[in-house]
């Protein structure tokens, strides 16, 4: 079992319950975007929320090691109790864990690319990852799928906060730029032993669509 996931569910308490973000209440909700093509067609056996360190592997993930966390809430900021979450995302070198990807470089074997979480009784979800990094023709970004029952799954791509490739992301550019703050976090240094930055990222969703 990895060391850190007692600590990531220790520390899943700590996350504070703040209040609803003030968009939860004018209609605004985080926009759908593509799952893309490298969703892990079999989900790795180590496919828990702790990105950064894979059972059986030495050490830890090349990259800037980051600590994401927030909250899955409605459009009239309920928390969402429960719901699973994933996120995935290519390595330091670029490469997603999947066997279409066309990379060259190697990939980095300590690190999952894949994870779920459930969210708690106040839609608390947390990640330990890494600081996404440009993918060809791509600005850095995490995919994020959202699973509640009986309906289709929410999928959208979060993306880093005054990063210059933004700008010229063919998706990014997709999303109104008044909803632009919806799939974006800042990245800021963190105090925390062994991380090196954080972000906080709430989800907002509307009424499940059915499947």
């Amino acid at each position: 079992m990895k060391q850190r996931r007692k600590f990531l569910r220790q520390m899943v308490s700590t996350i504070g319950v703040a209040a609803a973000p003030v968009w939860a209440s004018t209609g605004l909700l985080t926009p759908r975007q593509s799952a893309g093509p490298f969703y892990p067609p079999e989900p790795p056996l180590d496919n828990d929320n702790d990105l950064i360190q894979v059972a059986g592997q030495n050490g830890v993930a090349k990259g800037t090691i980051a600590d994401l966390s927030g909250r899955i809430l409605d459009q009239n900021g309920t928390p969402l109790r429960g719901v699973r979450m994933e996120i995935w995302q290519c390595d330091a070198n670029g490469r997603y864990r999947h066997p279409r990807d066309p990379g060259r470089k190697a990939i980095d074997a300590g690190f999952q690319g894949f994870g779920r979480t459930l969210a708690d009784d106040q839609g608390r979800y947390r990640f330990l990852t890494i600081r996404p990094v440009p993918y060809p023709g791509r600005t850095p970004h995490i995919h994020v799928a959202v699973y509640r029952p009986g309906a289709r799954p929410f999928v959208t791509q979060l993306y880093v906060a005054d990063e210059a490739r933004n700008d010229s992301d063919f998706l990014y550019q997709r999303v109104p730029v008044d909803q632009r703050h919806l799939v974006t976090a800042a990245f800021s240094p963190s105090s925390r032993p062994g991380v090196d930055l954080e972000a906080h990222w709430d989800l907002i969703l509307g009424v499940a669509p059915t499947a």
